[in-house]
């Protein structure tokens, strides 16, 4: 079974999503001087309880890999990285983090496109777009509404769910999708749910995914 280098976030990385990650902790400094050296791949899960640095954190099982597209060294000896989210995962078995955290993990279905879906996904990108209009227009940090989109139609949807100005338990529940048909009918859904919430001043609760801190 596959083993990965897993990097907890409290955030949630969705296929064909950016993530930006300052990296300073010497463990994970340590887990990225081995992951660039290899693959240049890691997990990414969504932390349930705790803190991101230090350790001692609990984690969802559910995550998503990440490939390493840039990474910069800074002069104060912290990692900058960009990677962009590729296959879903889940964990089977964690591995102590000693020195870091690792996991045996197997890999999710792949979510298959079907042409017959074309109007469910336009429908679905007309709402997310417009809930992301509503969001800069109540101040709630998100994705712009003009956005681009890969042209692969199952990366354009995974891409609508992570640009959707949703919080992390939303994205980890549109993470575990069994089909495009329902990731996309749920992405409208909590969209517009979150939309609801704009005007009562709740948005503020939402997260963005620049807002990543690493380690």
């Amino acid at each position: 079974m596959p083993h990965l280098p897993i990097f907890p976030l409290q955030s949630v990385l969705l296929p064909g999503m950016p993530v930006v990650l300052r990296v300073f902790e010497p463990r994970y400094l340590f887990m990225f001087e081995r992951v660039l050296e290899g693959s240049g791949e890691f997990g990414v899960v969504l932390i349930e309880r705790g803190p991101e640095v230090g350790g001692g954190d609990r984690r969802f099982t559910r995550g998503t890999l990440a490939h390493v597209n840039q990474y910069r060294q800074t002069e104060d000896g912290q990692l900058a990285v960009v990677a962009s989210g590729g296959p879903r995962f889940e964990v089977l078995r964690w591995y102590d983090d000693d020195p870091h955290p690792e996991a045996v993990v197997r890999w999710l279905p792949a979510l298959e496109w079907s042409e017959d879906l074309a109007p469910l996904r336009e429908r679905t990108e007309r709402v997310v777009r417009r809930v992301l209009g509503a969001a800069a227009e109540f101040g709630v940090a998100a994705w712009p509404a003009s956005v681009e989109l890969e042209d692969d139609p199952v990366l354009a949807a995974w891409q609508l769910a992570g640009v959707a100005p949703l919080g992390p338990l939303d994205h980890l529940a549109l993470l575990g999708s069994p089909s495009i048909a329902e990731l996309l009918e749920r992405t409208a859904e909590l969209a517009v749910a979150a939309e609801e919430t704009f005007a009562l001043g709740s948005g503020a609760d939402l997260d963005f995914p620049f807002d990543d801190d690493g380690r």
